[in-house]
């Protein structure tokens, strides 16, 4: 077997992975990025609904099975840059409150073992490197910070109605934070209908890959794609990682490093650690817990669209808008229910391939020109709400070595509440019929929570800086660990977290002097 050496290697590319990729590209290191897939090409497809939706030509074709057995594709994409290839650039700092214990209708989301203090700092160089646009002054659960490092993008005209029908019943629309570059300007994001699930032919949406993984490939990190991590080794008592077996276009290698940092999403990396069982960690690599794998969350999720059949949509971008009105207390309850916020234009092939497969095959007879009559009078909404951690929901190997998926939805009657008040509210916009649609239990969109940190090894999988309690060298970057998955999109989390951690691994495991470490440390966030 060939083997090859690196200082670190990093397993992944996406939000955890590429960011921290690019926090160390600096440091003068060897870094290896190990990705299973390649780099989306920039054609025509990646703006085709034919393509993205019918064909899923960027979508894995793996099979995932169920709690019960059954194999479904999960909603996931292995490439360079991971699934911000394909997510709609929504970048929400989480509530303050989301970092305490909050009670639910039907449960108890936990705390934090840091606060939002410890992440604001992080926060605010995630938001200037994937270039956030938004206002720090219009949405009532936005927590104490800075101006955003690029104003709102503005609303389409029909949006700009909507939005004002909002402010009429008394609610409090604000900007959606979105990571686009340049949006409107020559050469920049051309604010167009696919962005939503769709790649970005012309680079300038902010993933992972455009903001953090080309240029750390420019500054001399190596980047292996098609390279299919099989499994850590470890040590001979256990403590420590030592090499990566890799499968790469069909050769098998091994790659040396004193340092690893897995960023494979939640799913992936806990699956790894499960595959990479020793007789030292005879439940899978870092498991002393039991915790690996467990307490899966991925957002309760309803796409929901508002019908105006005398009225057509002429918004292009029209997703600008976000509802935080019901994010930490209902309208008729104490317990918070979640977040509605404005959506990409469905296309009609788009609402055809979901009819077909909600309704099983039954209205195929449904010509694609009926679904785009209808959605070019539509409007597109998420209501979403939070997902509470569970032991029972977990990801674990079948003895075939497949992904199984054990997940059943929890905090639905908080949900069912956030969708009828958003249902409400589309229909006082004029709306005269309301569609929606959810994963449910297929859900493997927002994914996070299967490697919680944790103070204590007993509790938790991992440290506050994402190191393994039980090996000393491996770190797990990614939604993996994820305390509570509260009720906005993640992404911006994982990337603020990837700084804290990488800034954390200069200082103490890469050991760089002081001066060379604040490099790329927020002002606020340095320690003596």
């Amino acid at each position: 077997m060939q083997t090859h050496a690196f200082d670190v290697v990093i397993i992944g590319s996406g939000a955890g992975g590429g960011t921290v990729a690019h926090a160390l590209a600096s440091t003068g290191r060897r870094i290896l990025v190990i990705e299973r897939g390649g780099d989306v090409p920039s054609e025509p497809e990646n703006w085709s609904p034919a393509a993205v939706w019918k064909d899923l030509r960027y979508r894995t074709m793996e099979r995932w099975v169920d709690r019960d057995g059954q194999e479904f594709q999960p909603y996931t994409h292995y490439n360079v840059g991971g699934n911000t290839k394909y997510w709609g650039s929504v970048l929400y700092r989480l509530r303050r409150e989301d970092f305490g214990e909050i009670a639910h209708r039907d449960g108890v989301s936990p705390a934090w073992p840091i606060t939002y203090d410890d992440l604001a700092p992080w926060y605010d160089e995630a938001e200037r490197l994937y270039q956030v646009h938004g206002d720090a002054t219009a949405d009532p659960t936005e927590p104490p910070r800075g101006p955003f490092p690029h104003p709102p993008v503005p609303h389409a005209e029909a949006m700009q109605a909507v939005v004002a029908g909002l402010e009429r019943q008394g609610l409090h629309p604000s900007p959606l934070p979105l990571g686009l570059i340049e949006p409107g300007r020559p050469g920049g994001c051309q604010l167009c209908n696919t962005c939503n699930s769709f790649p970005c032919r012309i680079h300038r949406k902010s993933d992972a890959d455009v903001c953090c993984v080309r240029p750390a490939r420019e500054a001399g990190v190596t980047v292996w794609t098609h390279a299919l991590a099989r499994r850590l080794v470890t040590s001979r008592d256990g403590t420590r990682v030592e090499a990566v077996d890799v499968e790469r276009d069909g050769r098998e290698m091994r790659v040396e490093a004193p340092l690893v940092v897995v960023a494979c999403g939640a799913v992936n990396s806990a699956i790894l650690l499960l595959r990479s069982a020793t007789p030292q960690h005879p439940r899978g690599l870092a498991n002393s817990s039991g915790l690996v794998g467990r307490r899966y969350m991925a957002h309760l999720a309803t796409m929901m669209q508002g019908f105006y059949p005398f009225r057509v949509n002429t918004a292009v971008f029209q997703k600008t808008v976000a509802i935080n009105d019901f994010y930490l207390r209902g309208r008729h309850g104490s317990y918070p229910l979640g977040q509605i916020q404005s959506q990409g234009r469905t296309h009609g092939l788009m609402a055809k391939v979901v009819g077909d497969t909600w309704f099983g095959g039954h209205v195929t007879w449904i010509p694609e020109w009926a679904y785009d009559a209808w959605v070019a009078r539509g409007v597109d909404w998420l209501a979403m709400s939070e997902d509470l951690p569970h032991v029972d929901n977990r990801v674990t190997l079948t003895e075939d070595g497949r992904i199984r998926l054990e997940y059943t939805p929890n905090n639905e009657a908080a949900h069912e509440e956030l969708v009828r008040e958003a249902s409400r509210m589309l229909r006082r916009l004029g709306a005269w019929k309301v569609m929606a649609h959810s994963h449910r239990s297929k859900n493997t969109t927002h994914q996070c929570g299967t490697l919680v940190f944790g103070h204590e090894a007993s509790s938790s999988v991992l440290d506050t800086y994402c190191r393994t309690h039980d090996v000393s060298n491996l770190f797990v970057v990614d939604a993996s660990f994820f305390p509570s998955s509260a009720a906005v999109n993640p992404g911006l989390t994982i990337v603020a977290q990837a700084l804290r951690v990488a800034d954390h691994l200069r200082r103490t495991d890469l050991r760089l002097p002081e001066d060379a470490a604040a490099g790329t440390t927020p002002a606020a966030a340095q320690r003596p």
